[in-house]
């Protein structure tokens, strides 16, 4: 009866081990291993296809638009072609809209989003940041006829916003005394300014730098709200494969000088001389 009980424990022991072998197994499967194989945006995915797609705009000069022969150009673009001809891949461009570059990126339908994307503390919790390429913080641009100079001169008055910028959360959170007039894209909104229907305009003040100089009936008259906010790649909540990677691509650009030289072809020509590289561009030399 003894020996039938030892020899009883030992199978049920000889089991539990190989239980616990099996859950191990399983765990490492579902692991790093599993989680990169099965993430259609992991680096490995990624080089298995051959290419990354990446979301960029396609109505923000100069950061990322269609010019007048059909292709893409801007800043974000050029970052963006480099990226994927350091991974060895090609790109795919996917044009996107400020208010919908998280549910691109949550739909799968990009790997990667280069659309002048602000990190936030909101953004913080629905994407992954990767290392920032730019600093920005919200201006204010209005008619020379009828300049604000001071965010309380808005109070009461219609500002124009694009749905889902720091813009519009400084404005909601910030200064709840304005009406905000608020649109889908980056055309309506300027259209709406010149079309008289806000007193203002807020946006990244880097790129109505741009703006105004094409535009001159009007003025950055605010040029600072806040505190500077800062431009990175964003990924998929998780995709931890590509965020690394995109890491360390942004540092070895940065050294080499690849941001102040993607500054000078894309957004100099699009400046007033008061803007300098150093004002919107990070690299660490």
């Amino acid at each position: 009866m003894k020996m039938k009980k030892n020899l009883l424990k030992k199978v049920l022991l000889g089991a539990g081990a190989l239980l616990v072998g099996l859950l191990v197994l399983t765990g490492c499967s579902n692991g790093s291993s599993s989680s990169s194989s099965n993430n259609p945006s992991s680096v490995a995915a990624i080089k298995k296809r051959g290419t990354i797609k990446i979301a960029v705009f396609g109505d923000l000069p100069p950061y990322g638009w269609v010019n007048s022969q059909g292709k893409r150009v801007g800043y974000d673009v050029r970052l963006a072609r480099k990226l994927a001809k350091d991974m060895g891949v090609k790109v795919k461009f996917v044009q996107v809209n400020a208010n919908n570059r998280v549910d691109t990126l949550n739909a799968n339908k990009a790997d990667l989003v280069l659309a002048n994307f602000t990190e936030t503390p909101e953004r913080k919790k629905v994407v992954d940041w990767a290392t920032p390429y730019m600093k920005v913080s919200v201006g204010v641009v209005s008619p020379k006829s009828k300049p604000i100079t001071k965010v309380s001169q808005l109070n009461g008055k219609k500002v124009i916003v694009t749905k889902g910028t720091t813009a519009e959360n400084y404005f909601t959170s910030k200064q709840k005394g304005v009406d905000l007039l608020k649109f889908d894209s980056k055309t309506q909104q300027f259209n709406a300014i010149k079309n008289g229907r806000g007193a203002a305009l807020a946006d990244d003040n880097s790129y109505l730098y741009a703006w105004v100089k094409k535009n001159n009936k009007y003025t950055v008259g605010i040029k600072h709200l806040g505190p500077n906010q800062f431009i990175a790649p964003a990924v998929k909540k998780g995709n931890k494969f590509l965020k690394n990677w995109t890491n360390k691509e942004i540092a070895k650009l940065s050294k080499a000088g690849f941001f102040e030289d993607d500054y000078n072809k894309e957004l100099k020509p699009y400046f007033g001389k008061e803007v300098k590289p150093s004002d919107i561009v990070i690299d660490k030399k």
